[in-house]
């Protein structure tokens, strides 16, 4: 099943944000490959695709996950996490219906 993973950032974490992106991205990649991620993106603190010094708010994740269990397992070992830059984390069954 598809899960949502909503990360929420603390202020000002985009100094951790970028230390901690090349390890977040390698579990992303890892779920690209296994055929399991729908999509991923961070959510820009302003309305523009490069946010620059303002940031990120957060992060979307839509992967499929054999539980929610597991996707909130997965969900809590993120980088992200780990390093500080969530204050947050969300996760929800999803159920795609377009496209």
């Amino acid at each position: 099943m598809l899960y949502a993973i909503f990360g929420t950032d603390v202020a000002h974490s985009l100094e951790a944000r970028l230390a901690a992106r090349p390890a977040h991205l390698e579990r992303l990649h890892a779920l690209r490959d296994a055929g399991r991620l729908v999509l991923a993106g961070p959510h820009p603190a302003i309305d523009s695709p490069d946010p620059g010094p303002a940031g990120f708010s957060g992060s979307l994740i839509v992967a499929e996950f054999d539980s929610l269990a597991e996707a909130e397992a997965w969900a809590a070992a993120d980088p992200y996490k780990a390093a500080g830059v969530y204050a947050r984390v969300e996760v929800k069954p999803f159920r795609q219906v377009l496209p």
